[in-house]
């Protein structure tokens, strides 16, 4: 009895893992829809026309302390220096998007 509901358990666990994984590739596509948007204008290809040495490149990411999604999504919510705030423009699961978008970019090399 005990392996029938451990098997169970398991084909669940690995059918969730399974199922889930095209949801996050959805989100990176809305996270460049909503980079697109609204990032663009002074981030194009991972650049910074207001601000040239910090791009959104992956050197410039880790440099500067904001190689990850809590980080970014900070950033994107709250502003910061010449970056104005998103977080009253955009809701959070667009924030949380655009951040996994970016750092997925950063590591491509946009």
């Amino acid at each position: 009895m005990k392996k029938t509901v451990l098997a169970i358990i398991s084909v669940l666990l690995v059918s969730l893992c399974v199922l889930s994984a095209p949801s996050i590739a959805a989100d990176i596509e809305h996270g460049e829809q909503i980079f697109t948007a609204n990032c663009s204008a002074c981030h194009a290809g991972g650049n910074n026309v207001i601000i040239p040495d910090k791009t959104l490149r992956k050197s410039a990411l880790e440099e500067y302390g904001m190689n990850s999604v809590d980080k970014i999504t900070t950033q994107v919510t709250y502003g910061k220096n010449a970056m104005p705030a998103f977080g009253e423009r955009l809701t959070e699961t667009d924030i949380e998007d655009v951040a996994n978008y970016v750092l997925s970019q950063s590591e491509k090399g946009w």
